[in-house]
């Protein structure tokens, strides 16, 4: 039983990375290239600094291009001088918070910007595979203790998971008016994804981070909302399996896909900064209640991933405790001088162990 992409030969695949300039784009552009794949990223210059692809020199690996996924010529004209053999869209306006104070550019990204990508294939043909990523958060969330499937409604209360929702339509749609033959196209859904290099605002785990290093008090919002919380790693090899089959040509796998973590790692913000400030060693102090604005945000959610467990074998490989603990060795080294590029490759081939130990 397979739980990553360990298999695939991806040597010499021409493969376009948009939003590679990201936390999570600059972990699968440096997955990809280990396994020898060809990449070439369109992304706006990265979000934050630190970021981890200036930290990890990404651009010296792989073809890098400047651009906006607003613009439908420009990302026509990369994907064009490219031509790549698979595609995985990750270029987004990522955050709730920011998207009640940027609500028209979060739908412009995020539900245009998947159109132009998937016109863009359309238009340059030649892509056998095109993985666009989403969120949970593109499900109608009625607070139910039931997770949720991949055939239950879309929808979302915020901008930010409104135009994800907004965003799986129009793939749908696309999928069945244009790329019934051909291409094969699949929508992915991870949990609250964590690791290392992740630097973002309004986030989490940075925020914990950023705390832990200044020896303060983390401020916390909504300390009972319960997630589902997974490494990286864990979404990615979800995405590069769904990639693989449909490189193989079975169109089964052009659908809509959950990637979670296991249901016990479902857990409250509040257990997630225990145990975070457990691993890395911060005195038990109280949080501090956040002083500022606190939009709606989802209270529970939770991910149904028996789809991608019964058709891919797929299943995640990191308890939520070990991931955690990934982290913090992660920020720990690169504060004490070591390498971001190696502590990263390091961690992918610790997980690509991990997972074929875990499937044998």
């Amino acid at each position: 039983m397979l739980v990553t992409a360990t298999t695939a030969d991806w040597r010499g695949r021409r493969v376009f990375v948009t939003g590679h300039t990201g936390f999570k784009g600059s972990w699968l552009a440096l997955w990809l290239h280990s396994l020898g794949a060809e990449v070439t990223g369109f992304a706006l210059p990265p979000p934050t600094e630190p970021s981890l692809f200036a930290a990890a020199r990404i651009d010296q690996l792989i073809t890098h291009v400047v651009g906006d996924v607003r613009d439908l010529d420009a990302v026509t004209a990369a994907m064009t001088a490219a031509q790549p053999e698979v595609v995985f869209h990750l270029a987004a306006q990522p955050l709730v918070r920011l998207s009640y104070d940027q609500p028209v550019e979060t739908f412009a990204v995020n539900v245009m910007g998947t159109v132009h990508v998937l016109e863009a294939v359309r238009q340059v043909g030649g892509v056998a595979a095109a993985i666009l990523i989403t969120t949970d958060k593109c499900y109608e969330n009625r607070e139910w203790v039931w997770p949720y499937r991949e055939t239950d409604a879309m929808g979302g209360y915020d901008p930010y998971s409104g135009s994800k929702g907004a965003a799986e339509l129009a793939i749908a749609a696309y999928r069945r008016s244009f790329f019934a033959e051909g291409c094969g196209v699949a929508s992915v859904r991870a949990g609250n994804v964590i690791g290392g290099g992740d630097w973002a605002a309004d986030r989490l785990i940075p925020d914990l981070i950023r705390a832990f290093e200044a020896s303060r008090a983390p401020e916390i919002r909504s300390p009972d909302a319960v997630r589902p919380w997974q490494h990286v790693l864990e979404a990615l090899g979800g995405y590069l399996l769904i990639a693989e089959r449909l490189l193989a040509g079975d169109r089964a796998f052009a659908d809509a896909w959950n990637f979670g973590p296991a249901d016990e790692d479902a857990r409250s913000v509040g257990w997630i900064v225990d145990r975070l400030r457990a691993a890395w060693g911060q005195p038990a102090t109280a949080a501090v209640p956040f002083r500022g604005a606190v939009p709606h945000e989802a209270g529970l959610l939770r991910l149904d991933c028996s789809k991608a467990r019964a058709m891919l074998g797929w299943r995640p490989a990191l308890e939520l405790e070990t991931a955690l603990q990934w982290i913090v060795d992660w920020h720990r080294a690169l504060g004490a001088g070591a390498d971001a590029r190696a502590l990263t490759l390091d961690q992918i081939a610790a997980y690509r162990k991990i997972a074929r130990s875990v499937s044998a």
